[in-house]
């Protein structure tokens, strides 16, 4: 393959949809067979789920740092760059690191195709790159996240990890991965391994009742997780403080710096997962404690400027829990909402839930998604239909952010409807520091 400046590496990556399908793990494997299997040289930690599992890995890689380890992290979907996905030590790797791996994973691929092997599809190569950057780097552990699902992910390629994780489960990517929370969980135990431990929220018993099920046929010790297990002592619009009393390890007290309640639970995922791989005691509580505090994760409840905060939220389970830390802080603070959404995504039910729930001060409607994108005009009407707020619609993200800025007063400014309009916003961010 002829050599490619980064933008033109990331191009080809984005393009590879358009002439490649599905492929089966053989495939993967036959790839990273080619490579000298590279994650057998890691100590990995498996992360499944419909939400929460990119919160759950970065509080794992967190605390990984906080005890010294050489760690990587593996995470998707990417919001600005696509080398955001690989992360070593808590950095971002450099452009020049990304395009030596993707020679390395398209030169492979050139001699794989001669045998007969399919060409990846966009997360492959991504994968792929990423177990490249992650041994060349020679890291110690490696949080490893799923992509869409989980039974036939890239990533489930990896045969032996210390422990897997299955974060909640609801409906998303039914066109996927099943219509009912039932299906879903299925294809997300789908990364369960012969007698490594699982550890996984258990509060949506249709759900956790497939996972313990596929747990015990694989002989693999369970550790679910629940809500009555975690208990909040303080929240301010800063942080929370919390306890673990799990059951499964002594009590543990803990802070996290984030407004959003669901990171709590989160943040016992990941502590529960790290307490289960280490049958050592290696990891402090002091340690523990650290990396939970020290996490910060893009674009869930993300606090990006005084007042502004940015989420993610793009399917019925996440704006349930947007929407418990926007009623808390809307309690002390008039809320403006920045919002946006696309086509494959239900933002009719979406909106009318927000208007239900929240009391706004006004709502900005925009743009973001391209082909996928709906029209401002058109989701504009429907929080006029269902709500009885002041409504701007302003189709350029950039103007409508700037002026969500300049009317929200001494209130808060919620961003929030899809991850496209977290990227674009953390885009613009990067141009204002910048200018």
């Amino acid at each position: 393959m002829k050599k490619m400046t980064y933008k033109e590496a990331a191009a080809y990556i984005e393009e590879t949809p358009k002439f490649t399908k599905k492929n089966t793990l053989e495939n993967t494997k036959a790839i990273l067979h080619h490579l000298g299997n590279p994650q057998d040289r890691m100590k990995i930690l498996h992360v499944a789920g419909t939400n929460g599992k990119g919160s759950v890995c970065s509080f794992l890689a967190s605390m990984l740092r906080a005890a010294g380890k050489h760690t990587g992290l593996f995470i998707s979907p990417h919001l600005v760059d696509m080398n955001e996905r690989f992360v070593i030590d808590g950095q971002q790797v450099d452009d020049e690191a990304f395009l030596e791996a993707f020679r390395i994973v398209m030169d492979c691929v050139e001699q794989i195709r001669k045998e007969g092997y399919a060409h990846p599809t966009y997360f492959e190569i991504l994968f792929l790159i990423g177990m490249v950057l992650f041994e060349k780097a020679r890291v110690e552990y490696l949080v490893l996240e799923t992509g869409l699902g989980g039974r036939l992910d890239a990533t489930n390629s990896i045969a032996h990890p210390l422990v897997t994780v299955i974060t909640s489960i609801s409906l998303d990517h039914t066109e996927y991965l099943g219509t009912t929370v039932a299906s879903i969980a299925g294809e997300k135990a789908g990364i369960i391994k012969e007698g490594v431990p699982v550890v996984y929220d258990a509060d949506c018993p249709e759900a956790a009742d497939v996972i313990a099920r596929r747990a015990g046929e694989l002989e693999a010790p369970a550790f679910p997780v629940r809500g009555e297990m975690v208990k909040i002592s303080a929240m301010t619009n800063k942080a929370i403080d919390f306890l673990i009393n799990s059951g499964y390890y002594d009590y543990i007290e803990l802070s996290i710096s984030s407004v959003a309640e669901y990171q709590v639970k989160n943040a016992a995922l990941a502590v529960t997962a790290l307490k289960v791989m280490d049958r050592e005691g290696r990891f402090t509580d002091e340690m523990i404690k650290q990396g939970i505090t020290a996490m910060r994760w893009q674009g869930r409840m993300e606090t990006v400027l005084p007042q502004v905060i940015i989420d993610g939220a793009h399917n019925e389970a996440g704006v349930k829990e947007f929407l418990k830390t926007a009623k808390r802080l809307e309690a002390d603070y008039p809320v403006t909402l920045l919002f946006a959404a696309v086509e494959d995504k239900d933002y009719c039910r979406m909106i009318e839930t927000i208007c239900r729930e929240l009391s706004l001060e006004q709502v900005i409607v925009t743009e973001v998604g391209g082909y996928r994108s709906v029209e401002a005009e058109k989701t504009a009407a429907l929080f006029k239909e269902f709500g009885n707020v002041r409504v701007t619609a302003c189709p350029d993200v950039e103007d409508a952010f700037l002026k969500a800025l300049e009317t929200k007063g001494e209130g808060i400014l919620f961003c929030a409807g899809s991850l496209y309009l977290v990227g674009s916003i953390k885009s613009i961010l990067r141009r204002m520091a910048h200018d």
